[in-house]
């Protein structure tokens, strides 16, 4: 059984790679991308944000977002603060580590300086503009679910504890209204 488990599991993160290097080979690729080029993107996404340096300060859905670059390194982060991570129960540590797996996507939960953050981390030239706003996307959502669903959009990994437990919340309801 535990056998038979590892490999639907190894075999679910495997597929996904294997499926993206089949699709498409002729499909036109974006110029890599630039801090330059970034900082379009950025302003179309949010036309009053701010350049300094390498790092650029915007708001989305009113949640604001730092997005910190390093061209010689070829790193791009986008941060948003969530909340102090001291005071954090276990079960809330536990609960950001489950949406790490399962429902974040491709941002993440991480921990510094005393925070709790919402982050995107990608290699800088070859992040593509769709990656990157959907990026966004995922990294704001994920400060907005914190201590509701801890989703960084409509997709989740099979195989996790997220749904789970998102989904016992509807079976709760549910039963509540079976007394009407």
């Amino acid at each position: 059984m535990i056998r038979a488990l590892t490999l639907l599991l190894a075999l679910a993160f495997v597929a996904p790679v294997f499926a993206q290097d089949s699709a498409a080979p002729n499909q036109p690729s974006e110029p890599p991308m630039t801090l330059a080029r970034l900082g379009q993107i950025v302003k179309a996404l949010d036309p009053e944000a701010e350049a300094a340096g390498n790092a650029f300060r915007l708001t989305i859905s009113d949640v604001p977002v730092t997005i910190i670059t390093d061209p010689v390194a070829d790193r791009m982060r986008a941060i948003v603060p969530i909340r102090s991570a001291e005071g954090m129960t276990p079960e809330e540590v536990l609960r950001v580590m489950q949406a790490n797996f399962d429902t974040a996507l491709d941002a993440r939960y991480a921990v510094a300086q005393g925070r709790l953050w919402a982050v995107f981390i990608h290699p800088l030239s070859a992040l593509e503009r769709d990656q990157f706003i959907s990026g966004m996307g995922q990294t704001v959502n994920l400060a907005l679910t914190y201590g509701s669903l801890y989703t960084g959009g409509a997709l989740s990994f099979g195989g996790g504890d997220s749904v789970p437990l998102q989904r016992k919340l509807i079976d709760d309801l549910l039963n509540k209204g079976q007394e009407i």
